[in-house]
């Protein structure tokens, strides 16, 4: 399974996010009507999973699904 396919199970568990609607360029926040309490849930998934911290002053580079993608291609 790719960091994108792992990344889109954790949003469709968490958010109840339909899978066809996810996309590399789907946009966290206007594509999905994300809000804040879901982006801190959804980085704590990718936190437990990939076993590092996401630093604060990074969440506001991470607008799609691909940013949070390379982000953690970054890091682990």
């Amino acid at each position: 399974m790719t960091i994108f396919e792992e990344l889109k199970a954790i949003i469709v568990d968490q958010m109840g996010i339909n899978p066809d609607e996810i996309t590399m360029d789907t946009d966290i926040i206007k594509d999905l009507s994300c809000d804040s309490l879901d982006m801190v849930e959804m980085l704590m998934a990718v936190e437990s999973k990939y076993g590092f911290e996401v630093d604060d002053s990074d969440v506001s580079d991470l607008v799609t699904i691909g940013d949070v993608v390379k982000y953690i291609e970054s890091r682990i």
